[in-house]
């Protein structure tokens, strides 16, 4: 199946999507914030570059999309027909990287939570996630 862009208009676009200060990842920033917790953003001398640090909490959030991360199991996540092999192994990549990157806070002591983009997509389960989150911050 090919393409119905041109390989200029393909390049624009994906040149759009962001990497840094996602619609899903300011969700998190700011109901964070609302609730009393401070953090920084995409400390560059963690592996990583988490999304946000809690400091005081020994804390890391991952702000995962569920394309670019590969998330499994979820509607959101399907390889493009086109170039295919390319995205396989794109988004392999990314995953063990991202696992890597985990074990290495994980070994540094910090605790570790993952957010899909799935999980904020809709009001029901942006509150659940939320909240866990909530839950699992206050625990520490």
């Amino acid at each position: 199946m090919a393409d119905i862009k041109t390989p200029e208009a393909r390049s624009y676009n994906m040149s759009k999507i962001r990497g840094r200060d996602t619609k899903p990842e300011l969700v998190v920033r700011k109901f964070l914030f609302k609730n009393g917790f401070r953090y920084r953003i995409h400390n560059d001398k963690l592996p990583g570059k988490p999304d946000i640090v809690l400091p005081k909490y020994k804390t890391v959030i991952f702000v995962n999309g569920c394309f670019w991360h590969g998330h499994a199991g979820c509607k959101y996540f399907k390889i493009p027909a086109t170039n295919s092999e390319f995205w396989i192994n794109k988004i392999n990549r990314t995953s063990k990287m991202d696992q890597k990157n985990i074990e290495s806070l994980e070994a540094m002591g910090y605790k570790v939570v993952t957010i899909w983009e799935c999980e904020l997509r809709n009001s029901v389960t942006r509150e659940e996630s939320l909240s866990s989150l909530l839950e699992n911050l206050t625990i520490c």
